[in-house]
C-alpha cells in the first residue's frame, strides 16, 4: 500500500520533472528565436519564411484557420524546405523581415507598440500540413486582439507548446486533491471527480483485482496468432488495467482493434457495448488505429463502428477516411449543423474581406472605421456561431462509440463531461507519464500497448552526468533508490538523468548541446539500459492474476526521469505478470529478425513462416539478368559496408555547440547502393534511408532527390518508428581518431532502425570507431561479421 508520504514524493517528482523541461523547452525556443536570423531558422526547420495567406476560414469552435502557402512572387517553387512542423504545434504568423535597412525614402517607423504588435502577430496551433500549405488554426479568445491583421507578406515560427504543460500540472493537480487530501490547503476546492479503484491500482494504493474468467472468446479476425489471442483475452479479462508488449513487425495495432470489437461488440463474453476513449502519443498512431478502424466491415446489422477523431489529424492529406471521421466533419454533416452553417458562411465571408481575400477586396483589406465595424460584426457572428455548434459537437461525441484523440488533446473542452469503460493508450511507452493520466481520470479500466525497447519519450531537460562518476552510479544504485523518498519530501531533486532528444533529430527542432555531453549522456544511458533489461525476459505467460516473484507488487518510488514511463513503472510495480508480449513478427526476413530478437527480446520473438525467408528477388517488379548481381544485390538479406581505415571521417556542420554531423563518403556510399537497388526495379517508394543526424539527412537528401524524387524517404529514426519498407539503409556517420560514437549508444534508437526493413538491410559505418561504444554496439558488430555480407566500403 502505498503511504501519503510516497504518494506526495511521487508528485512532486513529476512537478519538478515538467518543470524543467517547460523551462528547457522555453529556454531553447528563446534562444533560437533570439539568436537566429530567419533564414537560419528555416534551415533548422524551425521557420517556414515567404509565405503569404491563401484564405481565412473558420473551423471548430469558431477558431479562426489562416491557410498559408508560398507565394509564386516570392519563390521558384510552391513546396516547403525540410521543416519540423506537425499538427498540434503551437506556432506564431508575424511579418516576414528580412532586413532592418530603411528602404529608400520611407519615413521612420513610429515605436511600435503592444496593441500594434498583437494585430500583425497572432499565435495559434498548426491544425494541418501539405507540401505546399499550412493552416495554422487561432483561437481568438487566446488572443491578446479579436482583429487579426496579417501582413501581405509573413512567415510562421514554432514555439513551445505550453498548453501541453499546463494539461500535466492541471492532472498532477487533480490527481494530489484525489489521493493526497491531507495536501489541499483550507479553503481549496475538492477533487471534482471520484476516486477510482484503476488510480488506485496505478499508484500503488491496492492490487489489481483479480482475472475475470473467460472461458472462450469468439475471435473475429481468426488469423491472430496464439500470442496475440493471449493478449486479448488478457486485456479483456483484467478488470483495472493490462499491458500489452509489442516488438517491431508483431501486430499491435492488429491486436488493438480485435480488442476493440471485443469491447464494442454484444457478445457471450461481453453483454453490453462499451464505450471506449483511444489515445496515443502522437496523432500518426491515432490515426493509424483511426484507419482500422473505419476499414472494419459492418455488424451483423449493417451498422458501421461509430468512430469520431478529436484533434489535428496528420493524414488528412493521404487519407480521405480520416478527414470524414473527425469531429469537425462530422459535425458539419449531422442535422443541426445546417443551423450553424448560414453563421459559418457570414463568418467566413466577412474574415476574407479583413484579409482582402474575398469576394470584392481587390487584394487590399479595409482599414480605420470600415474595418473596427466589420471586426464588430465578426465577433457577434463568431459568438453566436459558437453556441450553435456547442449542441452539435456534444450529439456528435454522446452517438460516438469510439472516441480517438492524442493523450493531450484529450483534455480539451469537447471531452470534458464525457467519461468512457475502457480507455486504450498506443504507443505509451513513447508518452510521458503526466500526459497518460490527462486521460486516464475518464475511464475505469486502462490497456496501455507499446515497446519500452524502442524510443522513449522525448526529453529536452538533462542533468549532465559526471562521466567518472558513471561507472559507480550503478551500485550505489540500491542505496540511492533507498534515499529518494527522502530527498523527495525535503524537496531536493534527484538527479535527472534523462535521455538528452537529438538537436537535429525529427520531430524535435534543434537544442543546444555539445558533443560532450552527447557523449557523456549516452554513457549513463547505456547503464541505465542494463537495469531495463533485467525486466525484460519473459517467464511462461499465466492466463488469470498476478503471479510472480514474492517481491512483487513493490513500492510506489518517485521516477528518476520523464523517460520512465507509466508502462514502464507498472511492469517494475506489479512483475511481467502485468503485461502480454507478443511474440511472433510479419515483417522482417528472419536473419535481419535475429540479432535484435536475441539482445533486445532474449530470443523470444519469432518470425512468420510468410516473411522469415521473403528477399528483394521475390518481389514482382525486381530482377537481373546477371546471376551474380543478382546475388549481390536480391538474395541478400544483411549488407555491412565497413568503412574501417577508408579515413571517411564525419565533419560537423554549424558551429561546435550546435552542430550536427555528417559523413560526406559515408554518403556518396549509400548513394552508390541505393542507385544499384533502383537498378534491380526496385522502386524508390519501397527504399527508405535512415541516419542519426540531420546534417546527413540534409546531405542525402541533396543528392539523392534529384535522382530518385521525393518517394525516396529520408530521414531520422524518430520518424520512421511504426513503419516498415523492403530495404532499409542505415548511414552511421560516426568516425573519428578519437572513437566517440555520440547517439549510436542508445540501443533502443538502433533497435527502431535495424526493424524497419522487410526484405533488406543495408549498413554503412566505421567499425574501428563504432566497437568503441559499448558492449551493445560490439555484440551488433560481431553478428554482422558473422552474419552479414560484409564489403570494404572505399570508393574506387
Amino acid at each position: 500500500m502505498s503511504s501519503e508520504e510516497r504518494l506526495t514524493a511521487f508528485i512532486a517528482r513529476h512537478r519538478t520533472l515538467l518543470a524543467k523541461e517547460r523551462d528547457a523547452e522555453i529556454e531553447r525556443t528563446s534562444l533560437l528565436l533570439s539568436n537566429c536570423a530567419p533564414r537560419l531558422l528555416e534551415q533548422k526547420g524551425l521557420a517556414l519564411c515567404g509565405l503569404g495567406v491563401a484564405s481565412v476560414n473558420i473551423g471548430l469552435g469558431g477558431k479562426t484557420l489562416v491557410e498559408l502557402e508560398r507565394p509564386t512572387a516570392y519563390h521558384t517553387s510552391p513546396l516547403f524546405p525540410p521543416h519540423t512542423f506537425r499538427p498540434g504545434d503551437l506556432a506564431r504568423i508575424e511579418e516576414n523581415i528580412s532586413t532592418n535597412v530603411p528602404k529608400k525614402g520611407a519615413k521612420p517607423k513610429k515605436a511600435v507598440t503592444s496593441d500594434t504588435k498583437s494585430s500583425k502577430t497572432v499565435e495559434g496551433v498548426v491544425s494541418k500540413v501539405s507540401d505546399t500549405r499550412i493552416v495554422v488554426a487561432v483561437d481568438p479568445s487566446n488572443s491578446s486582439s479579436e482583429d487579426i491583421d496579417l501582413p501581405d507578406r509573413c512567415r510562421v515560427v514554432k514555439l513551445a507548446n505550453s498548453v501541453t504543460y499546463d494539461r500535466m500540472d492541471k492532472a498532477l493537480d487533480q490527481l494530489e486533491r484525489m489521493v493526497v487530501p491531507s495536501s489541499r490547503p483550507a479553503g481549496t476546492e475538492k477533487s471534482s471527480l471520484p476516486l477510482t479503484r484503476l488510480t488506485e491500482v496505478l499508484l500503488g494504493m491496492t492490487q489489481p483485482s483479480s482475472a475475470i474468467s473467460i472461458n472462450e472468446i469468439k475471435y473475429f479476425d481468426e488469423s491472430l496468432n496464439d500470442s496475440q489471442k493471449r493478449a486479448v483475452k488478457f486485456a479483456l479479462e483484467s478488470p483495472e488495467v493490462a499491458c500489452i508488449h509489442g516488438p517491431p513487425g508483431t501486430g499491435k495495432t492488429h491486436t488493438l482493434i480485435e480488442i476493440i470489437r471485443q469491447l464494442t461488440t454484444i457478445t457471450a463474453t461481453n453483454p453490453r457495448r462499451q464505450r471506449l476513449l483511444v489515445c496515443g502519443a502522437s496523432n500518426l498512431s491515432v490515426d493509424n488505429i483511426v484507419e482500422r478502424l473505419i476499414a472494419l466491415p459492418a455488424a451483423e446489422k449493417g451498422e458501421k463502428l461509430k468512430v469520431t477523431r478529436l484533434g489535428h489529424p496528420a493524414r488528412v492529406m493521404a487519407h480521405e477516411g480520416v478527414l470524414d471521421s473527425t469531429l469537425d466533419a462530422k459535425a458539419g454533416r449531422s442535422d443541426q449543423a445546417a443551423l450553424a452553417k448560414d453563421v459559418k458562411n457570414e463568418l467566413e465571408a466577412a474574415l476574407g474581406t479583413l484579409s482582402g481575400k474575398g469576394k470584392g477586396a481587390k487584394g487590399k483589406a479595409p482599414r480605420g472605421l470600415e474595418r473596427k465595424k466589420l471586426w464588430e460584426e465578426v465577433k457577434a457572428l463568431r459568438k453566436e456561431y459558437r453556441q450553435r455548434e456547442g449542441g452539435v459537437v456534444e450529439t456528435v461525441l454522446s452517438e460516438s462509440q469510439v472516441v480517438l484523440a492524442t493523450c493531450h488533446s484529450a483534455g480539451g473542452r469537447q471531452l470534458r463531461n464525457h467519461q468512457f469503460d475502457v480507455l486504450i493508450i498506443d504507443e505509451a511507452t513513447q508518452a510521458l507519464e503526466a500526459v497518460c493520466w490527462i486521460p486516464i481520470f475518464k475511464a475505469k479500466k486502462l490497456i496501455l500497448a507499446g515497446d519500452p525497447m524502442q524510443l522513449p519519450p522525448t526529453i529536452l531537460s538533462v542533468d549532465k552526468p559526471n562521466k567518472k562518476t558513471s561507472d559507480s552510479t550503478k551500485t550505489k544504485k540500491t542505496d540511492q533508490s533507498k534515499k529518494l523518498d527522502v530527498a523527495n519530501a525535503s524537496g531536493k531533486s534527484a538527479k535527472n538523468v534523462a535521455k538528452s532528444a537529438e538537436p537535429q533529430d525529427d520531430p524535435s527542432p534543434p537544442s543546444p548541446g555539445s558533443d560532450e555531453s552527447e557523449s557523456s549522456h549516452d554513457e549513463a544511458m547505456d547503464d541505465e539500459e542494463d537495469i531495463e533489461n533485467t525486466a525484460i525476459v519473459i517467464p511462461p505467460q499465466s492466463t488469470s492474476g498476478l503471479k510472480g516473484p514474492s517481491s512483487f507488487p513493490r513500492p510506489l518510488e518517485p521516477p528518476r526521469t520523464l523517460e520512465t514511463t507509466l508502462f514502464s513503472r507498472l511492469e517494475k510495480m506489479y512483475g511481467p505478470g502485468i503485461k502480454r508480449m507478443l511474440a511472433v513478427q510479419y515483417r522482417m526476413h528472419a536473419k535481419i529478425a535475429q540479432f535484435p530478437s536475441k539482445v533486445m527480446y532474449s530470443s523470444k520473438l519469432a518470425s512468420h513462416s510468410s516473411v522469415a525467408s521473403h528477399l528483394l528477388i521475390d518481389l514482382p517488379n525486381t530482377g537481373v539478368d546477371d546471376e551474380d548481381d543478382e546475388k549481390e544485390l536480391l538474395k541478400t538479406p544483411v549488407v555491412f559496408f565497413d568503412t574501417a581505415g577508408c579515413e571517411y571521417f564525419e565533419r560537423v556542420e554549424g558551429d561546435s555547440d550546435e552542430g550536427s554531423r555528417c559523413n560526406e563518403n559515408e554518403a556518396e556510399v549509400v548513394k552508390r547502393w541505393v542507385e544499384k537497388l533502383v537498378g534491380t526495379g526496385l522502386l524508390p517508394s519501397q527504399i527508405a534511408i535512415i541516419t542519426p543526424y540531420q546534417a546527413q539527412v540534409t546531405l542525402l537528401t541533396s543528392l539523392l532527390r534529384p535522382l530518385h524524387g521525393p518517394e525516396l524517404e529520408i530521414g531520422t529514426v524518430d520518424g520512421m518508428q511504426g513503419r516498415e519498407k523492403e530495404a532499409i539503409v542505415i548511414s552511421l556517420v560516426r568516425s573519428n581518431e578519437q572513437r566517440e560514437v555520440g547517439f549510436l549508444k542508445d540501443k533502443r534508437r538502433l533497435n527502431v532502425a535495424m526493424t524497419r526493413a522487410k526484405r533488406h538491410l543495408c549498413i554503412v559505418g566505421d567499425s574501428s570507431t563504432v566497437e568503441h561504444g559499448g558492449s551493445f554496439l560490439k555484440k551488433w558488430l560481431k553478428w554482422l561479421d558473422n552474419n552479414a555480407d560484409v564489403r570494404y566500403a572505399g570508393l574506387e
